[in-house]
């Protein structure tokens, strides 16, 4: 495998293995996509990335993680989705487009980050977050609700609807957000869930809310079309998730038709101690959740360089690799890397001038009568 080898995810095709990762925007109005994400993904649609990850896509209005966060939870939502992403993809060469769904838990309710990212009360224009347990994210927060069997059901039946919303938006692909501290990666880890129920104590009990919603989305999303997920590998915090569970999570996750695991870690908690961070931080993770469970991975953390992207598919560490802050600095990340490896992205006809020396032959060859 190469960087810029095709891949298969189930009845959709990725011409390359480069993911836009997704970005939270906070640009969103009452969690309606704007003109800000039509500039947006319409760069990321012009990358040459084998597939675009819309952000984090809240399925209820409280599982956004800001006012400003994107939304498919109503009408009003599903609408200026789909008409954004259609306006732009209309503008760009085909791509893929995954988005991921995500609820925010304990986290939701918090002021953009630009804004201190703090915990916006209800009387200052927030709302009440909802967790597993009424444990809140950080001391001298206001503790979460705590989700009773009413709130878990309407939970994984709103993931179920978003995703219904989203086949009719246009969507290729989906991927289930369990990571950075959000609700699913909530009922997780020990250190936010405390319940004493079916769902909170042993690792099968802990994992059982995850899967109900896995299984549900998978039994009511197309059955050509992909579903992933995406993990934390590790909470970076005693007592918290493990490399170890992420494991056999990947490994009953494949066995319900998860079509890859996106590996990242951390988020559960301020008191997590990540190491300095380095490029291809979480590649190890990926690397040993493929190797155990034979699970197609997606490796992210500070993937800045096409060689090294390349070395981490040539050596099977992972299926595909994930750039975010990179494409926000350089969107046409992957010209870039096709120059240097010698690979073919799809081009507008409108950049073929901005070809140089040393990106000449990307897009293959061009059509004649240029001037």
């Amino acid at each position: 495998m190469r960087l810029f080898d095709p891949i298969a995810l189930r009845g959709v095709t990725l011409g390359n293995r480069i993911v836009v990762s997704p970005m939270c925007q906070y640009s969103a109005d009452e969690g309606r996509a704007t003109d800000w994400h039509l500039i947006h993904w319409g760069q990321m649609l012009l990358s040459g990335a084998g597939m675009l990850t819309i952000e984090a896509t809240a399925v209820t209005a409280e599982g956004r993680i800001t006012a400003g966060c994107l939304g498919l939870y109503d009408d009003a939502t599903e609408s200026a989705l789909a008409e954004t992403l259609a306006r732009a993809r209309r503008q760009a060469p085909p791509m893929p487009v995954a988005l991921q769904l995500a609820h925010a838990g304990r986290k939701g309710s918090s002021a953009r980050p630009w804004e201190g990212g703090l915990l916006v009360p209800v009387a200052q224009g927030g709302w009440m977050p909802v967790a597993p347990s009424a444990v809140p994210h950080a001391q001298g927060e206001a503790a979460p609700a705590a989700l009773d069997a009413a709130g878990l059901a309407a939970t994984r039946d709103a993931f179920v609807t978003a995703a219904r919303r989203a086949e009719r938006c246009g969507i290729d692909a989906i991927e289930l957000h369990m990571a950075h501290g959000y609700l699913l990666h909530e009922f997780l880890s020990p250190i936010a869930n405390r319940r004493a129920d079916a769902y909170g104590g042993s690792f099968d009990n802990r994992i059982r809310f995850p899967l109900e919603v896995f299984d549900a989305v998978r039994a009511g999303w197309s059955g050509e079309r992909p579903l992933g997920v995406r993990v934390s590998a590790t909470d970076w915090v005693d007592g918290g998730w493990t490399p170890e569970e992420a494991v056999e999570l990947a490994r009953r996750l494949k066995a319900r038709g998860c079509d890859w695991i996106d590996v990242s870690s951390g988020g559960i908690s301020p008191a997590q101690r990540i190491p300095a961070p380095s490029p291809g931080i979480h590649v190890p993770f990926a690397r040993e959740i493929r190797r155990a469970t034979g699970s197609a991975t997606m490796a992210v953390g500070l993937i800045t360089e096409p060689e090294h992207a390349d070395a981490i598919i040539a050596a099977g560490d992972a299926d595909m690799v994930a750039l975010a802050r990179a494409f926000l600095r350089d969107p046409r990340w992957p010209w870039r890397a096709a120059a240097a490896l010698g690979g073919k992205v799809a081009g507008a006809p409108q950049y073929w001038r901005a070809l140089t020396k040393e990106t000449a032959g990307i897009f293959g060859e061009l059509r004649a009568g240029q001037r």
